[in-house]
């Protein structure tokens, strides 16, 4: 099976590029393929032309979407799961990834007449400088969840999860404490992500 990951980080030194080797491992260590697109590496253009709002604003087909938009979902199409990966930047996924579905989840293919495929399983691991109890407290972890998972997502995929390692932040000693077994844990859900689905 096939799985298509969206990474959308700004550097390599950081603790979501160790999450996305990991997670990239499990995926391949039991078998399974891979699509990557590293929104950062690839330059993703993330701001909609006019043009291209006019077209989904006024529900058209027409004209057809951009050669880099078409590619990112010829990938979403050819895989059976997807999965995002990224750093929570003010409690929102980084802008460049909102602009990824700004563009990409275009009125004919995710909405309307979708052409879209439904996707076995959709997965979020973001990585969070604040610790868990934080976000929870302020009602900002279920406002990331309502986002990608009630609104990006939705019908979407038919089963899906949103996962934050959190205390990422390099003042929290807990970073390193928990690094290990953080990378652990994101490389078992590489392994098991297919686990069920034949």
């Amino acid at each position: 099976m096939k799985v298509f990951i969206v990474y959308c980080h700004p550097s390599e030194d950081s603790f979501t590029r160790h999450m996305r080797d990991a997670f990239i491992k499990g995926v391949t260590d039991v078998g399974h393929e891979y699509i990557l697109s590293d929104l950062y590496k690839m330059n993703f253009k993330t701001d909609m032309s006019e043009e291209e709002y006019l077209r989904d604003a006024y529900y058209r087909n027409s004209p057809d979407p951009a050669a880099d938009v078409l590619a990112e979902q010829e990938k979403v199409n050819a895989s059976d799961a997807i999965v995002f990966i990224y750093p929570v930047f003010w409690t929102e996924a980084p802008a460049k990834l909102v602009g990824w579905f700004d563009r990409v989840w275009t009125y004919g293919f995710a909405y309307g007449e979708k052409t879209m495929k439904t996707l076995e399983k959709g997965l979020v691991l973001c990585s969070a400088g604040n610790p868990r109890e934080r976000l929870e407290s302020l009602g900002l972890l279920d406002s990331m969840k309502k986002v990608m998972l009630g609104d990006r997502l939705f019908n979407r995929v038919k089963e899906a999860d949103f996962i934050v390692f959190d205390n990422t932040s390099r003042e929290f000693g807990l970073r390193e404490e928990n690094w290990d077994q953080n990378l652990e844990k994101i490389y078992e859900l590489g392994k098991n992500l297919f686990a069920g689905l034949k």
